[in-house]
């Protein structure tokens, strides 16, 4: 590829994992260069809000690691969420140009699947037999153990 450079990358939309979800549920979209500070402080002012139920966060690629630290955090803010995680793909398509242009090169279009994550947290309880389901934990010693269920 070092007869190319990139022109444009192009994520296609993935339609969101969860249905159902009340109209003003925010999907916290977690980039690569997104503030962690920013994202987590958003969504504590959010979730202590009364009428405040649930929130979203994604992240596709490098921001996947960002998106599990913001939920990780958010969690240990706000006690007694339930999640839910849903791991899937998003197509990206990549167009190059040669750097040459009469050196007799096509342009390429480069289609990948990028590993994405989608993350529900509730304070309202969710479906437990839904995959990706985790209840509620206590972080008292940095650890999350489930609640024993009655």
């Amino acid at each position: 590829m070092e007869n190319y450079k990139k022109i444009q990358t192009t994520e296609k939309p993935c339609p969101m994992p969860f249905q159902e979800l009340p109209s003003d549920t925010p999907e916290m979209k977690v980039k690569d260069g997104s503030k962690i500070r920013n994202l987590v402080g958003f969504a504590i002012r959010h979730m202590e809000k009364e009428e405040a139920r649930c929130i979203v966060f994604t992240g596709s690629g490098n921001a996947v690691c960002k998106a599990i630290s913001c939920v990780e955090i958010l969690k240990q803010h706000i006690k007694g969420l339930h999640q839910v995680t849903k791991l899937l793909y998003k197509l990206t398509e990549e167009l190059w140009e040669p750097l040459e242009p009469t050196a007799g090169l096509d342009s390429l279009t480069v289609k990948r699947n990028v590993p994405a994550i989608y993350v529900l947290l509730s304070k309202d309880p969710l479906d437990v037999s839904e995959s990706g389901y985790q209840a509620p934990g206590c972080f008292s010693n940095g650890l999350c153990t489930p609640k024993p269920s009655i």
